[in-house]
């Protein structure tokens, strides 16, 4: 399960990524990253496997520009392994203009990279999200709009997905679009969030809003918009967060094991996720080096207590 942030306003933009990323880690994930386009006016990303501090250790090492936008992203690997190269944020483009990240997995990714490959666009990663990144990019370049050329690639898309994109050359928004992956908008005074959920940006604002199926998000520091994938313009109610940024690691609950109990579906959910054909087949690229010696396995024993019991019987 991927933790995702957005934010547009005039905080500092690494901080308050780095920040909502921390309330996220307890959705699990394998490497981090984060894109801001500097107020010089310059797309900067950095990106490391492994936990949040590491790449936290390396922005302090090596800061990154003052922003006052950008995304920010903790990877849970399905398609290709927890590297820095697969990690979040994927640029797009010759010119790697264009920052993507990503939750869920795109069915239909394999057709589209041979389009994409045909079109002689080099890949970086073995990630499905690259090749969103790409289209995107592509189709910026020929209309030089944002919001159309994001429209018309997530409308190609199959598959279950949360995307968030920004563009150096439209530095003032971040575009964003959900189908069947959860994303919700945080509206604060001057400066307006996005998260795969209330925790991503509790500390900083109690409104929010949860953006619909296959809808799209234009976020301004000053406003935000929301359409369908056709353009038509939508609308939802505002509501309240009723809990507060010392809650965000239990999600909301009471405590870290009813959390843990609620999660377990949500959790198989996120294992199988890119692993499971629609026929049925599995497919765990993951233990593909152990080859012949799967074979000899005839049993498999689970020790646990708690919580991760519960999680083995089932």
């Amino acid at each position: 399960m991927c933790g995702i942030v957005g934010y547009v306003g005039p905080k500092s933009t690494v901080e308050v990524l780095l920040g909502g990323l921390k309330r996220l880690e307890y959705r699990g994930y394998d490497s981090a990253g984060v894109s801001v386009i500097t107020k010089a006016g310059a797309l900067e990303t950095r990106k490391r496997s492994g936990k949040l501090s590491v790449l936290v250790e390396d922005i302090d090492k090596n800061p990154l520009g003052a922003a006052n936008i950008g995304i920010g992203h903790t990877r849970w690997a399905t398609h290709g392994a927890p590297t820095d190269g697969n990690a979040h944020p994927h640029l797009g483009g010759a010119g790697q203009k264009l920052s993507l990240i990503h939750n869920g997995i795109i069915e239909n990714f394999a057709e589209l990279k041979s389009e994409l490959l045909e079109a002689g666009v080099t890949f970086s990663s073995e990630t499905d999200t690259e090749v969103a990144a790409h289209l995107i990019a592509a189709e910026y370049d020929a209309s030089g709009d944002l919001v159309d050329a994001f429209r018309k690639v997530v409308r190609r898309l199959h598959g279950a997905f949360t995307i968030l994109a920004v563009h150096e050359d439209q530095p003032g928004i971040v575009v964003a679009a959900r189908r069947n992956s959860p994303l919700v908008i945080g509206l604060g005074e001057g400066e307006n969030f996005l998260g795969s959920d209330v925790a991503a940006f509790v500390e900083h604002t109690k409104r929010a809003i949860s953006v619909g199926q296959d809808e799209i998000v234009i976020l301004r520091s000053d406003r935000v918009e929301l359409e369908d994938f056709s353009g038509n313009s939508v609308t939802h109610p505002e509501f309240q967060i009723h809990w507060d940024a010392s809650a965000a690691s239990k999600g909301g609950w009471s405590s870290f094991m009813a959390k843990e109990i609620a999660d377990q579906p949500q959790a198989v959910g996120d294992t199988l996720m890119g692993r499971v054909s629609s026929n049925g087949s599995v497919h765990l690229n993951e233990l593909a080096p152990l080859g012949d010696a799967l074979s000899s396995i005839d049993r498999i024993i689970m020790v646990a207590c708690g919580t991760a019991a519960y999680a083995s019987e089932v």
